[in-house]
């Protein structure tokens, strides 16, 4: 029973000894600019390890020379409330929770009709995963990228939610939307405003139009995949929308 107790003590010992950490991190993150988040490092080593090259393009731009109408058009695509809540939309969550639970039903009865012709034909059938929607503000998504493994499990999600929270409490939104827009992937191994603006309109991040901010916006969700369709007609589309929704993003 010692034995039992003392295990218990020593775990409890090292979450509060990983929540200092993660209290001492973001506090840094106040003044000193973070050279690389967790998500950019695995990234880093997914692209080694896949590809046996090393490929990292990123560049810290100060809050004032990014272009305004990237700040807008990321604001108006992932969180037009972010200058007012603090740092969970929870409006948006419970949207994101009822379509997720909305698209797992569907996809258990689609499973059980597959069963059936399965049985009936004796062929596999293809089964696609049910799409899942979050409802991340974008002090959510710095929480995720800056300190947290990509796992999706109800402790890390805790966790995500603590983070979110401290974050808002000891950085300013100004100062979270620039680590933001300087640490967030635009493409496999390209990460931060300078170096998407550098890759996809060989501009510095400073001189983007407002169509350009857009794009670069809209390929926030999934990078990698507008990445290889840069003649996308939603990405055009979607880019059109976000620039006619900019006027209203506020700013910090």
């Amino acid at each position: 029973m010692r034995a039992f107790w003392r295990w218990v003590v020593v775990l409890v010992l090292a979450g509060l000894a990983l929540e200092l950490f993660f209290v001492l991190r973001v506090g840094l993150a106040a003044s000193v600019a973070p050279q690389s988040t967790t998500f950019q490092r695995s990234e880093a080593w997914r692209i080694f390890r896949e590809k046996d090259r090393a490929h990292w393009a990123q560049h810290w731009v100060p809050y004032e020379q990014l272009s305004n109408n990237l700040k807008r058009a990321v604001i108006a695509s992932e969180d037009d409330d972010f200058v007012y809540h603090d740092g969970i939309d929870w409006e948006a969550v419970e949207k994101a929770w009822e379509k997720n639970a909305k698209a797992q039903e569907l996809a258990a009865k689609a499973q059980l009709r597959a069963g059936a012709r399965l049985r009936a034909s004796a062929q596999p059938v293809a089964q696609r995963a049910p799409k899942i929607v979050g409802g991340s503000t974008i002090t959510q998504q710095l929480a995720k990228n800056l300190l947290l493994s990509g796992e999706r499990t109800m402790l890390r999600k805790g966790q995500e939610f603590v983070l979110t929270y401290l974050l808002e409490l000891l950085l300013t939104k100004e100062r979270i939307l620039e680590i933001y827009l300087n640490s967030i992937e635009w493409g496999e191994g390209v990460f931060g405003a300078e170096a998407a603006a550098q890759h996809y309109w060989h501009k510095h991040a400073s001189e983007l139009t407002a169509y350009e901010a857009a794009r670069l916006a809209v390929m926030l969700p999934r990078p990698r995949y507008f990445e290889k369709v840069p003649n996308s007609g939603y990405l055009s589309n979607r880019a059109m929308t976000i620039v006619a929704r900019m006027r209203h993003a506020e700013l910090p």
